[in-house]
């Protein structure tokens, strides 16, 4: 096993992480008590390290076997990788103070030092910098005793991060007894919790053994004991932004969120910041995003307010999983019968967030629909985990919306569960799939040259017409895919395509295919203008 964190040892660390985050998860999840009760940390902080280990899983293909390569990347770029992927997929409060520690820790190792301990000393450091205002008794205090515990030690990287281990356990037990809302609960700080698990997989990372771990419970702490704490319900709205802008920018901001509300972490650097701010006028931050400068991958999440707890609802036989492009095909999906996932453009959900929705549908047998071609490997990941579970779940590889669409039409669930899928399956394969996109810069195509703003026509994922106006080329495409016969054809029109785009489309194909039908769904914002599908 490696003895320092070098490439392969971070490696490791990110895939051991996320498997014991992955198990964690629900039980960290169940003790987020603080700053918000809304039982997200553990699915949080899983999210963010998925995208911090795909991002080095990148870097390592990258560089293949010999004789090419040696297939080990430098260190400094697998550290680099690891932070950044860290920073774009950074969720919720605990995420984006984990982006934080790994991008401390990413600027100590890809500097060329070797020193374990003042790697986490860097990262606790650059923590407690992001946070507005910290707080003891959270992941701040166990990131801060860890890094102590291992500026103590001696000997190799392996018992420097078994100390820093014993360290943050140590003080993950003491926080009931520092913040009062851990303390009435009678519960650890989450994310302090997850920080923990962390550097577990460190150890098993640089010694190929796993810590022992203490299992006993935390003492409820008397109210009384505990530092005093502001009462109310907190704000309505948790806001979250990647933000490209320069340093000067990001200080005003800072200033802005702090006085619009409170839970204000701001991480990153380079030009390219991770937002995070709990409010009640969620317009407001983000506009104070817009005048730092480039805000993207706005998230806002309502908090809801508690309501009593229900009991559990029987689970179901079977139910189907489908990711969806827009609003308006969540909805068809979802009066279908089938739990959605939507991907939003330019972001495609992380395998945790299908696990999660897989979870939701709460039945013995699930049907997975990922819709996109680029979603297979995030998809077979979830599905892994999910059968890991004891759920029976069959994956269906639909490239497009429109064929998960058509496998949805037949899917019957009083059938034998692997009839239903053989015909689903069977289904979205007869579906042939384009789309019409709009080319954003000049660049060359499988149907030639073409320009900014040209009209893109796509079948099976090639470029097989340059257009100039939407309702041409997709009558051209729809000529094509018919020219090899059809009985249906399926439009799903986004929410920004011109109004009379369908009615066009559907006298076209009347007229010019004899005896098939058409049939329209709104997609709501879907990221492309037009989708089509031919059975």
């Amino acid at each position: 096993m490696p003895q320092t964190l070098d490439a392969v040892a971070v490696r490791g660390w990110c895939a051991l992480a996320l498997d014991a985050l992955g198990r964690d998860r629900e039980a960290i999840d169940a003790i987020n008590v603080y700053p918000v009760a809304d039982g997200d940390t553990g699915t949080n902080l899983y999210l963010t390290m998925e995208s911090a280990a795909q991002a080095v899983e990148a870097v390592f293909a990258a560089y293949p076997e010999p004789p090419v390569y040696a297939g080990v990347p430098p260190t400094a770029d697998v550290v680099r990788a690891m932070a950044h992927g860290a920073l774009l997929g950074a969720r919720g409060n605990s995420g984006t103070i984990l982006a934080q520690l790994l991008r401390g820790m990413a600027e100590v190792v890809a500097a060329g030092e070797s020193d374990l301990a003042l790697a986490l000393d860097r990262a606790a450091s650059a923590a407690y910098r992001a946070v507005a205002h910290p707080v003891e008794g959270t992941v701040l205090t166990v990131a801060a005793a860890a890094a102590k515990a291992a500026a103590g030690a001696n000997g190799t990287p392996a018992a420097v991060a078994q100390a820093a281990y014993a360290g943050a356990r140590d003080a993950l037990d003491a926080t009931p007894s520092q913040l009062a809302a851990l303390g009435r609960a009678g519960v650890v700080d989450a994310g302090g919790r997850g920080l923990v698990t962390m550097l577990g997989a460190l150890v098993q990372a640089l010694s190929g053994q796993a810590p022992v771990v203490r299992r006993e419970a935390p003492v409820p702490v008397p109210v009384d004991d505990c530092p005093a704490e502001a009462a109310g319900a907190g704000p309505a709205f948790e806001v979250i932004y990647l933000l490209e802008a320069g340093d000067a920018a990001v200080d005003r901001l800072r200033a802005r969120l702090d006085r619009l509300g409170e839970s204000l972490v701001v991480v990153g650097g380079d030009g390219l910041w991770n937002v995070h701010v709990h409010v009640d006028d969620a317009g407001a931050a983000v506009e104070a995003g817009v005048e730092a400068g480039r805000p993207h991958r706005i998230r806002i999440t309502h908090f809801e307010q508690p309501t009593p707890v229900e009991p559990p609802r029987e689970q179901v036989q079977r139910a189907v999983v489908a990711v969806v492009p827009g609003e308006g095909l969540a909805g068809l999906c979802s009066e279908a019968g089938a739990t959605t996932v939507l991907a939003r453009p330019g972001e495609a959900p992380a395998s945790g967030e299908l696990v999660e929705a897989i979870r939701r549908a709460h039945a013995r047998e699930v049907v997975l629909l990922p819709n996109d071609a680029e979603l297979r490997h995030t998809a077979a990941a979830a599905v892994e985990q999910a059968r890991a579970e004891g759920i029976r779940v069959a994956l269906i590889p639909t490239r497009a919306a429109v064929q998960g669409i058509a496998a949805l039409a037949v899917h019957a669930p009083e059938r034998r569960f692997d009839e239903d899928v053989v015909a689903m399956t069977s289904a979205a394969g007869a579906t042939r799939h384009a789309e019409l996109a709009v080319a954003e810069r000049q660049s060359w195509t499988m149907a030639g040259v073409c320009q900014a703003g040209d009209v893109l026509g796509l079948i099976d994922g090639d470029v097989v017409v340059i257009g100039q106006d939407l309702a041409g080329t997709a009558r051209t495409v729809l000529d094509r895919m018919l020219a090899a016969g059809g009985e249906l054809v399926t439009l799903v029109l986004s929410a920004d395509a011109p109004p009379d785009l369908a009615a066009q489309l559907e006298s076209h194909v009347g007229k010019a295919h004899l005896a098939v039908d058409t049939v329209v769904y709104e997609g709501g914002r879907q990221g492309v203008p037009l989708l089509i599908g031919v059975e």
